[in-house]
């Protein structure tokens, strides 16, 4: 971030300096030290004793619905933050005060061109939802059908530019002062963090994945997404069907149909993840809901994941892997998705692995954490330098929220009970016979391919060695070394050669009596000696200090 970008912005920073050292991060903002000293002239009120994320996730929760979401959205990179960061950033909370309906009308009609009164035959002003983002209201279609209609704050992009501007300056100056921070590379996750929150502005996105949902659900009588009212939606609204329902915290259901619609959702979520390839992101007790007939209902797609069919047969080997406890196979199969670099202790990530499974995975003690157990280890990933793609993160997190859902509903439940039947079907997919002859088809087309573009390469080399126009380049390796003796030795050799020239001109100059005099002696002979000895000296001190001189 530009200095001009931040002086801009200049009355929102003061703001989140003084929310930060309100909240005991005084010191922190030292290290900074931003704008003369800018800090300093906010008295903070004194904190509470709160653990460091605490306070963290309260300072996110005051500096408003930009940092809110930021947040959020951090908690889905378990792979560089610490996993107990991770669970701290999952309580935010975005609930804000309602605006008036006079001032999110304007919103609806700029972006659709009517007023809701002409859009609608009935509609209650009164929102029944009001989040950082958006706010929600009741509808009724001329068809009679009862909708949500979902409004975007006004004005909100800008001042979410604004603030992004921001946090990414601050993360740029966390990353460049404070060293123990470098590890987390926090502009990149500050750069993601921005993508996503842009894209989740853009509620077309939202209706798209609601859409894509329905259409892959196969089990519509257990789950399922609101239907969107296409001709109603646009950049900053989004209309969609009304779901009558309970959260999964308030249902009030007999333990035999309560442990079948934890299972719905728990397979509908396996199945998304594994089978689709194309999940909710973000399926916590808030965006579920529990309908009249039964069914579960995933609301808020604004941030979904997408895995392709290596990432999936990848990831249910991971699965297969931690049931089995084979920390080698884990530690492998990342190795193989994230090219890890030549700093991947291998050996210590067996281990830290192995005590990660102990701890959140082990059927032996009655702690079968799967979600908990995928955020840790995609942590001991990162920390060893093996980056797997950001839609594992996602997954790690939704898993983790799909387990607490169905937890809430039946505490028995256990994923692995779930998640059983899908491996096995995923399996099939991988190596029945349709599978083989799929391969096969594709190694014969890349067999016929390169056969019949052989010969058209091999004459187009001919061609070129005919008309001399054939380059092989080399490249030697390991002879860096032998580079830098040679220049070293050069610019010792050059430096020798200055200070003689130096020491014989001056001689000279001595010699000759030449005005003015200094000490008795020629000025410029003298100056010349004195120019000779320091470049000696300094080329002897080099090289007893460096061993080399460059």
């Amino acid at each position: 971030m530009k200095p001009l970008t931040f002086l801009s912005n200049a009355a929102r920073a003061k703001d989140i300096f003084a929310v930060l050292a309100k909240h005991g991060f005084a010191n922190l903002l030292a290290q900074l030290d931003p704008q003369e000293g800018l800090w300093k002239r906010i008295i903070p009120q004194p904190a509470e004793r709160r653990t460091l994320w605490e306070r963290l996730r309260l300072a996110l929760e005051e500096l408003g619905p930009t940092f809110v979401k930021a947040g959020q959205l951090m908690s889905m990179r378990p792979d560089v933050l610490p996993h107990s960061l991770i669970y701290e950033l999952r309580k935010l909370q975005n609930a804000v005060s309602p605006l008036p309906f006079a001032e999110m009308s304007t919103v609806f009609v700029e972006d659709l061109g009517v007023t809701p009164s002409e859009a609608f035959t009935a509609f209650d002003d009164t929102p029944i939802a009001s989040a950082s983002l958006a706010q929600v209201y009741f509808a009724t279609l001329p068809d009679g059908r009862e909708v949500a209609v979902k409004i975007q704050r006004p004005n909100l992009a800008k001042t979410v530019h604004a603030d992004l501007d921001l946090l990414a300056w601050f993360a740029g100056q966390l990353h460049h002062r404070i060293e123990g921070l470098q590890p987390y590379d926090l502009p990149s996750v500050v750069a993601e963090v921005r993508e996503n929150l842009l894209r989740e502005l853009d509620f077309r996105h939202e209706a798209r994945n609601q859409r894509y949902f329905n259409a892959l659900n196969p089990h519509p009588d257990r789950v399922f997404a609101p239907e969107v009212i296409d001709e109603l939606c646009c950049q900053r609204v989004l209309v969609m069907q009304r779901i009558t329902g309970v959260t999964v915290g308030e249902a009030r259901l007999a333990p035999a149909e309560a442990g079948r619609i934890a299972a719905n959702g728990a397979a509908s979520l396996i199945h998304q993840v594994l089978i689709a390839g194309f999940f909710h992101a973000d399926p916590h007790a808030g965006n579920v809901l529990v309908t009249p007939d039964g069914r579960l209902c995933f609301l808020d797609w604004g941030m979904a994941g997408n895995l392709t069919r290596r990432l999936r047969f990848a990831l249910a080997d991971l699965f297969t892997a931690a049931v089995q406890q084979d920390a080698e196979r884990i530690v492998q199969i990342a190795a193989d998705l994230g090219s890890p670099g030549g700093r991947a202790d291998l050996r210590a990530m067996e281990r830290d692995v192995t005590l990660a499974l102990r701890e959140d995975f082990n059927g032996a003690i009655g702690r079968v954490q799967l979600g908990r157990a995928m955020l840790k280890l995609l942590f001991i990933f990162g920390q060893n330098g093996i980056n797997i793609t950001r839609d594992y993160s996602l997954m790690a997190k939704a898993v983790l929220s799909i387990e607490e859902v169905a937890r809430t509903l039946d505490p028995r439940f256990d994923l692995r009970a779930e998640a059983r039947p899908i491996l096995v079907q995923l399996q099939k997919d991988r190596t029945g016979p349709r599978a083989l002859l799929r391969e096969s088809r594709s190694m014969l087309r890349s067999l016929f391919t390169g056969a019949r573009e052989l010969p058209t390469g091999i004459f187009r080399i001919i061609r070129r060695i005919e008309h001399d126009d054939l380059t092989i380049k080399f490249q030697h390796q390991g002879l860096e070394q032998l580079d830098d003796a040679i220049s070293a030795a050069s610019n010792r050799l050059t430096l020798g050669v200055i200070i003689g020239a130096l020491i014989i001109g001056s001689s000279l100059i001595v010699t000759t009596g030449i005005r003015p005099y200094l000490f008795g002696y020629p000025a410029l002979g003298i100056v010349g000696y004195l120019i000779s000895a320091l470049l000696g000296l300094y080329v002897v001190w080099d090289i007893v200090r460096f061993g080399r001189h460059k």
